[in-house]
């Protein structure tokens, strides 16, 4: 292997880092895309704009591809997979574009295709799950952990696609289309992030002897074929394998027919993780190793209004009938409750509590919730969650 060529934005800016005295330094992508002698190309830089152009048009000009960038591959799928149809000869690894160093990619291009896949979910965003493990475990609010993650450099200065759940959005869909062969349509992936949890939430979480984390879901309905895709807050029973992780660590769950439960945890980003997963993309690529990169194609109903039991805190100024007009609504929207949680009240003019549900349609429970808002005695929209039961 040798490195050609390193394109980047300053050729002044210091680097901790040595190279071959043949590697040259370049700001121009085309110094790179037009050497014919280079014959693989990997992109680090993310997004979808630049990036795109050097990605596509170095596989329409024959090289290999090794790339890190989630959001072009969830966005550009369909593009994606017609140019590689029409260059076979060349290969395209993504292994660092989800859950960075966790080998999760290559485990679904190649150990999953005569296993039938029920689900994938994961925590696949570590700067989420850090803050809401400092949320769980020193009890402080939203604002003030997320302050320190950006203090640490764990959150970007503008946080919203982690913490509104975009970049988890991207890399479950890529996993979806790995799992069942489907293309999903990104912008039509359910998604709700973390910005309105607060301390309370944990307090309640800890009483259905449960945590929270940020889930990205696939799952497949086995009657009907369809694929549900979505991204949310969940409230995830102690017992689950994906409430202990905790930090800036990720973890993938696949259950199966054959392999039933299959975890994966590891560093979902950073230096090293993510340069692993890439040059173990090269490696593979120059031993003529490399598995198809999208090995499963398949026609299947995309499901949004997926299914699941919810939690929903509801913040109200305390009065005569609550409960039951709570209960009338749900009533209205085919929702069936399965508790209703409240700690003392201290203030009535500020009292939170919480209706847990069985499972029912996610239409339902946001229907549910719209109505809620509406009524006098509710002061803010409700807090709605996923709830893992098992």
């Amino acid at each position: 292997l040798r490195v050609a060529k390193i394109c980047v934005r300053s050729l002044d800016k210091p680097r901790d880092f040595e190279v071959s005295a043949d590697t040259q330094f370049t700001t121009n992508p085309e110094d790179i895309l037009d050497d014919s002698s280079i014959n693989c190309v990997v992109e680090v830089m993310g997004g979808v704009g630049l990036a795109k152009t050097v990605v596509f048009e170095a596989l329409k000009r024959g090289k290999h591809v090794v790339t890190a960038n989630k959001a072009l591959v969830a966005a550009e799928m369909p593009a994606l997979l017609e140019l590689l149809a029409a260059k076979p000869e060349v290969a395209f690894g993504m292994e660092a574009a989800v859950c960075g160093g966790i080998p999760i990619i290559n485990a679904l291009q190649t150990d999953y295709l005569g296993d039938t896949v029920a689900s994938v979910q994961g925590i696949m965003n570590g700067t989420t799950n850090f803050m809401l493990t400092k949320m769980e475990s020193e009890g402080a609010d939203y604002g003030a952990v997320l302050a320190e993650a950006q203090a640490l450099g764990f959150a970007e200065a503008d946080p919203t696609a982690d913490v509104e759940g975009y970049d988890v959005q991207a890399k479950i869909s890529i996993l979806a289309k790995l799992a069942y062969g489907a293309t999903i349509d990104v912008t039509k992936v359910p998604v709700s992030g973390i910005s309105q949890l607060s301390s309370l939430d944990f307090d309640y979480a800890s009483s259905l002897q449960s945590t929270i984390k940020l889930i990205g879901t696939a799952a497949q309905n086995p009657e009907t074929g369809a694929v549900s895709v979505y991204v949310a807050p969940t409230v995830v029973p102690n017992t689950h394998s994906l409430a202990s992780v905790r930090g800036s660590m990720n973890s993938v769950v696949i259950q199966s027919d054959n392999l039933m439960e299959s975890s994966y945890k590891g560093h979902g980003a950073g230096r090293y993780p993510t340069a692993n997963s890439c040059v173990n993309d090269i490696i593979r690529i120059a031993q003529e190793c490399d598995p198809a990169p999208f090995p499963k194609h398949e026609e299947l109903p995309f499901d949004a209004d997926f299914k699941a039991s919810f939690y929903v805190r509801i913040k109200i100024r305390d009065q005569l009938g609550v409960i039951r007009k709570v209960g009338d609504l749900a009533e209205k929207h085919s929702i069936s409750i399965y508790s209703v949680l409240q700690n003392p009240i201290t203030d009535p003019d500020d009292v939170d509590f919480v209706v847990t549900t069985d499972d029912c349609a996610v239409s339902n429970v946001k229907g549910f919730c719209a109505e809620l808002e509406q009524q006098s005695f509710v002061k803010t929209p409700p807090t709605l969650l996923v709830w893992l039961r098992q």
